[in-house]
């Protein structure tokens, strides 16, 4: 099976065990690194997940990779929280951490530069809104290669 047709299984799979409660499917990554496969679930929920929240996700997932047996060698399945840099992806995640500090790299430079450290302030029409040291950077969403909340100290 293709990586994006495994992701996309699995991320209808999440959407079927995590309805009717407050978790979010943040990211899911399947990679290999160091000669092992990881298949990699990042959940949240207001206040943030704990490890029940995660077991069960794991308990739940696993029985599905099991029975529908998607990949064929051997991976670890993980499931955790997005952490404190967690990614930004979906609209929602920009309108969600409006005033929240962020990095965001892009597919082509804006401005003569790829790479942005800023308050997120605003997310419109498809234009994400960063004030970078009182300049305020509009990057349209599709030109976003990563975005992650920055960790303020």
């Amino acid at each position: 099976m293709k990586k994006s047709e495994l992701l996309k299984l699995v991320a209808d799979w999440m959407d079927e065990t995590i309805a009717g409660t407050d978790l979010e499917l943040v990211d899911l990554e399947y990679v290999k690194e160091g000669g092992n496969y990881f298949l990699r679930v990042y959940i949240d929920k207001p206040g943030g997940v704990d490890v029940e929240d995660c077991r069960k996700v794991t308990l739940r997932l696993s029985d599905l990779l099991d029975e529908a047996d998607p990949i064929n060698h051997p991976y670890t399945l993980e499931v955790s929280s997005p952490g404190l840099e967690r990614p930004l992806k979906k609209p929602e995640d920009f309108e969600r951490f409006n005033g929240r500090l962020v990095n965001i790299r892009t597919y082509q430079a804006i401005d003569g530069r790829k790479e942005f450290e800023g308050k997120l302030t605003a997310f419109k029409s498809g234009i994400v809104t960063v004030d970078v040291q009182g300049k305020l950077v509009e990057i349209p969403h599709d030109q976003i290669a990563k975005a992650r909340l920055a960790v303020e100290f």
